[in-house]
C-alpha cells in the first residue's frame, strides 16, 4: 500500500510541475507542433 500511495504521490507531483519546467527550458508544444517541418495531410 505504501509504494502504491507513494506511486501516485510521484504521480501527481510530475504532472504539476512538468508545465512550469518545461515551460522554464524553453518547449512549447505550439512550437512543436507547427512550422516548415510539420506535415499535415
Amino acid at each position: 500500500m505504501k509504494a502504491f500511495l507513494s506511486a501516485v504521490v510521484v504521480m501527481v507531483v510530475i504532472t504539476a510541475t512538468a508545465p512550469t519546467v518545461l515551460d522554464q527550458i524553453g518547449f512549447s508544444a505550439a512550437d512543436a507542433g507547427s512550422g516548415s517541418s510539420v506535415r499535415l495531410d
